[in-house]
C-alpha cells in the first residue's frame, strides 16, 4: 500500500494540543528525592506498592472461578476462524500438564524448554510448568529456524540442561532437535515427528491423570520459586538466563495495574504479536492479560512486508482496548490506518491507550497516529512508554499520559527505587524492587558484577532530567553507558542520543545505525537500511537483495542529502559524523549482532566488522564509503 498520506500528517504539535487526550484512569508516579554529597540521587515512590499474590496461577484460579467462560486466548485456525481457550479450560489443561511434568521429576535443574513461537499450545505447556512450580524457558524460534550453526541454541541447552523440550511442530524443528537435544532428553510436540526419536504428544500430556500431590505442590510454590528463565544476550552475544521468580512476576503485574489503572476499568482485549521469549511479550503482555482477566488474540503478523497484512486482518476483526507494539510496528501499520476507514474505526473504537518499547518512536509516526485518532474520535489516544529490562520483569519506570513523548521514560513506578550515579558526565540508573531478578542462572560471577554494594541492579542505561533541576518532571533516556566512547582527542561521544538524531534525520531510509570512532579522530556510521522506507524513494527496489538496495543510486543520493543536513546541525566533534557505509549484508543472529526482535548489539557489530571499520578510516576509503567534510 502507498505510504503517501491521504490526509495531512503535518499538523503542528500546537494544533494537536488543542484536542484533548482521551481520559483514562492512570496512576501517575510521584517520588521522594534524596541527593547525596557525591552526586548520587535516589528516587523513591511516595506511595507503597499494594499486596500481590504469592503465585501468578492464583490469578488463573480467580478468573476460572469468576469468569470461567471468558476467552483467555485465541489464535487463527486453518479455516481462518479463531481457536479459543477459556479461563476454565486453561486451568483444567494446566493441572493435567503439570501432573505430567511432576511425574517426570522435572525441576530447576531439569526445566522445560519451549522452542516454538507464540501459540495456545505454547501457553498450555508454559502454564502447566507454572502450575507445577517447574521453570520453563521460551527460546527464540530463530535460534532453531534462522540460525545456521545453532550456536546459541547449543550453548543454552548446555546452560539449562532441560528435562523436556517442547516444539509445537516437531517436523518443522526436527533438524534443531536432532542436533541439540541429547538422546536422554524427552521431546514433546503438538504434532510432527523427528527421525529416530520418540516424540511425546501434547495430547498425551493433557490426558495425564491428576497427580496425587498436585494441590500440595502448587500450594508450596512461594515468592522465591523460579517461574521461568528468559534469555538475554550481553555484549558477548552468549545467552544469559535471567531468573524470573514468582515474586518478580506477581509484583510487576501489580505495578502495571496500579500505574496503567485503566486495566481495572474493564478486562483488557489485546491483539499481540510480540514474542514470548522476550520480556515485553512474555511477561508484560501475557501477564497483564491474565492478571486483569483479559483476552489475548494472537497475531501471527510481523512489522514487515508480507507480515503486516496479517496484523491488519486481525485488527479488522478485533478492537483492542490497549495496543502494544515496537516503533517499527506502528510505522508499518500507519499507511493502512490512513487508507482504510473501516480499519481505523475498528482500531480506535475502544482504545484506551497505545504503548511502545524497544526503540524511539519517530515524531512523524507519533504525530500521524495523533492526527488519525483525532479524526476518528475527536481526542488523542495516549501513547505510553517507560524504561525496563528483562532483569526487572520488565516494568520499572513509566511516563504519564500528559508528559509522554519519545525519549522520555518518566519516573520509577510503585515498588521500585531508582539510584542515579554520576558516570563520565552522565547519570547511570540502577533499580531495586521486588521485580528485580536474583541473578543469572548458573552464572554467579556475571551476577555479582550486575549489582552494586547496596543491591541495586545496574541497567547500564543513562538518564537525564527532562527539566533541568526539576526531577519531579521525570527523566529522558540518555543512552547506554557501555556504548559511549572517547575520540582520540579525549572527547566523549554519547552514542544513544546521537543514534536517535541520525535515524530521525535520515528517515525513512534508516532503521538503525551503529556508531564507530573509538580512539579515532572523527565519528563514522554503519547504517542499517529500512527496506520499507527505501522503497518509498524507489518502488522498484527488490525486497530480498540488500546489496542492490545499498548501492542503488537513488538511495545513495537520498541518504547523502539527509546525511549532509545532519552534519550541518552538528555542534562539535562529539556529534559530527563525517563517514558512513550503507551495510549491504544482513546483521547476523548467529554472531550476536541482532536479536529476532531486531534489537542491535552495537559492540558485537563493531567487533565482527572490524575490517569494515578499517576500510572506513583508511586514507583512501573505497567508493562505498560516503564521506562529508
Amino acid at each position: 500500500m502507498s505510504a503517501t498520506p491521504s490526509m495531512s500528517a503535518s499538523t503542528d504539535s500546537a494544533a494537536r494540543e488543542n484536542h484533548p487526550l482521551r481520559p483514562i484512569s492512570f496512576g501517575t508516579p510521584a517520588v521522594h528525592i534524596e541527593r547525596r554529597d557525591d552526586g548520587t540521587i535516589y528516587l523513591r515512590p511516595k506511595a507503597q506498592l499494594t499486596d500481590y499474590p504469592v503465585r501468578i496461577t492464583d490469578r488463573l484460579h480467580h478468573w476460572a472461578a469468576s469468569a470461567p467462560d471468558r476467552v483467555f486466548m485465541a489464535e487463527r485456525n486453518a479455516a481462518r476462524g479463531w481457536r479459543q481457550i477459556t479461563y476454565a479450560e486453561l486451568l483444567t489443561s494446566s493441572r493435567h500438564i503439570a501432573s505430567a511434568l511432576l511425574a517426570r521429576g522435572l525441576s530447576a535443574e531439569r526445566p522445560v524448554v519451549i522452542l516454538s513461537g507464540n501459540s495456545i499450545d505454547h501457553a498450555l505447556v508454559a502454564f502447566g510448568a507454572l502450575y507445577a512450580g517447574i521453570p520453563f524457558c521460551p527460546v527464540s524460534p530463530a535460534y532453531s529456524l534462522v540460525s545456521r550453526d545453532y550456536g546459541k541454541l547449543s550453548y543454552l541447552m548446555k546452560l539449562l540442561t532441560p528435562g523436556l523440550v517442547f516444539a509445537d511442530d516437531a517436523t518443522k524443528f526436527a533438524d534443531a532437535l536432532t542436533a541439540n537435544v541429547s538422546p536422554g532428553t524427552e521431546i514433546a510436540a503438538s504434532r510432527g515427528t523427528v527421525a529416530r526419536r520418540e516424540v511425546t504428544s501434547l495430547a498425551d500430556l493433557m490426558a495425564t491423570p491428576l497427580h496425587p500431590r498436585l494441590d500440595a505442590v502448587h500450594d508450596a510454590i512461594g515468592p522465591d520459586t523460579i517461574a521461568k528463565f528468559l534469555l538475554t544476550s550481553g555484549s558477548t552475544g552468549n545467552p544469559k538466563a535471567v531468573i524470573n521468580t514468582q515474586r518478580m512476576i506477581c509484583a510487576n503485574q501489580v505495578m502495571l495495574r496500579d500505574t496503567l489503572a485503566f486495566l481495572k476499568d474493564e478486562p483488557p482485549v489485546i491483539v499481540d504479536w510480540l514474542p514470548w521469549n522476550h520480556t515485553f511479550g512474555g511477561n508484560h503482555n501475557i501477564g497483564l492479560t491474565l492478571y486483569n482477566g483479559g483476552s489475548m488474540y494472537l497475531d501471527e503478523g510481523k512489522p514487515m512486508p508480507g507480515g503486516i497484512e496479517e496484523t491488519v486482518r486481525n485488527l479488522q476483526e478485533i478492537s483492542p482496548t490497549v495496543y502494544f507494539n515496537v516503533p517499527k510496528g506502528y510505522e508499518s501499520l500507519l499507511p493502512y490506518l490512513r487508507d482504510d476507514a473501516a480499519l481505523r474505526k475498528k482500531f480506535f473504537a475502544r482504545l484506551h491507550a497505545m504503548f511502545f518499547s524497544g526503540a524511539a518512536l519517530s515524531a512523524f509516526v507519533w504525530n500521524s497516529l495523533d492526527d488519525l485518532s483525532v479524526r476518528e474520535t475527536g481526542y488523542r489516544v495516549p501513547m505510553l512508554t517507560g524504561l525496563g529490562a528483562t532483569e526487572t520483569a520488565p516494568f520499572f519506570m513509566s511516563v504519564n499520559p500528559h508528559t509522554s513523548r519519545s525519549g522520555h521514560v518518566g519516573l520509577p513506578v510503585l515498588g521500585n527505587d531508582a539510584k542515579l550515579v554520576p558516570n563520565n558526565g552522565k547519570l547511570e540508573v540502577r533499580a531495586k524492587g521486588p521485580n528485580v531478578m536474583p541473578g543469572y542462572w548458573r552464572q554467579p560471577d556475571i551476577t555479582a558484577k550486575c549489582f552494586d554494594e547496596e543491591g541495586f541492579y545496574k541497567l547500564g542505561d543513562a538518564l537525564k532530567p527532562a527539566v533541568a533541576d526539576n526531577f519531579d518532571a521525570g527523566f529522558d533516556f540518555d543512552g547506554r553507558i557501555g556504548e559511549d566512547f572517547k575520540l582520540a582527542s579525549g572527547t566523549w561521544v554519547s552514542v544513544g542520543p546521537l543514534r536517535a538524531r541520525f535515524v530521525a534525520a535520515c528517515a525513512p531510509l534508516v532503521r538503525d545505525v551503529v556508531i564507530a570512532g573509538i580512539n579515532r579522530d572523527e565519528i563514522s556510521a554503519l547504517v542499517v537500511l529500512d527496506l520499507d522506507g527505501c522503497r518509498l524513494i524507489n518502488p522498484t527496489l527488490p525486497s530480498d537483495d540488500l546489496a542492490a538496495v545499498a548501492s542503488d543510486p537513488l538511495i545513495v543520493a537520498a541518504f547523502r542529502e539527509r546525511f549532509q543536513q545532519l552534519l550541518a546541525g552538528a555542534t562539535g566533534s562529539s556529534t559530527r559524523i563525517v563517514r558512513a557505509v550503507l551495510l549491504d549484508t544482513p546483521l547476523s543472529i548467529d554472531r550476536g549482532e541482532v536479536t529476532d526482535k531486531g534489537s542491535i548489539n552495537q559492540r558485537a557489530v563493531l567487533e565482527n566488522r572490524s575490517a569494515l571499520i578499517e576500510e572506513i578510516y583508511s586514507p583512501a576509503p573505497p567508493a562505498r564509503v560516503i564521506t562529508l567534510y
